[in-house]
């Protein structure tokens, strides 16, 4: 499979199988988001990876809605920057996630993005804050986004290229 085609068959999965991912397929994964560029080689980045079934529900609920889908995943990476070392750590930590996922795609693995930065749970704490004491991240990282994979339960169409906004290229 070419890049081309990495590209146009990644989608957002968040129903999984019961099958693990291998120890050597998340170390291809966590390797590509290590290769990731950023901004002045900070690399500040740290990678929380959560394979634990109970540490994965607490983690789908820590923000308000949106995450349910992690509880269902084989493994989960916490996606984490040290915000005193960059000013562009989102922009850095965002590469690193994506890329994540588009090697999770190589492998016939689905990915889902859960978004944490800026929001809350149902409480109104932080989503970020709930990480921090599940996993007991330093008060410098901030975190981005968690990443859920596994085997997809569900197969998804291929991306349409007849919807793209060619338009938006000028």
């Amino acid at each position: 499979m070419d890049f081309k085609d990495i590209v146009q068959r990644r989608r957002s999965i968040r129903q999984f199988t019961d099958e693990p991912v291998t120890d050597d397929q998340l170390k291809t994964i966590l390797r590509a988001a290590l290769m990731a560029p950023t901004g002045h080689s900070k690399r500040a980045w740290q990678f929380f990876v959560v394979k634990d079934k109970e540490q994965l529900g607490i983690l789908s609920q820590c923000k308000e809605a949106g995450g349910e889908f992690l509880s269902k995943a084989a493994v989960a990476v916490v996606v984490a920057y040290d915000a005193e070392a960059s000013d562009v750590w989102i922009e850095d930590a965002a590469i690193a996630a994506v890329t994540m996922q588009y090697q999770a795609t190589e492998l016939g693995l689905g990915s889902c993005w859960s978004q944490i930065r800026c929001r809350k749970d149902n409480q109104g704490v932080d989503a970020t804050e709930n990480i921090r004491k599940q996993l007991g991240l330093e008060p410098q990282l901030q975190v981005l986004c968690i990443i859920g994979f596994g085997h997809p339960a569900i197969e998804r169409k291929l991306q349409d290229e007849s919807r793209l906004s060619w338009n938006a290229v000028r």
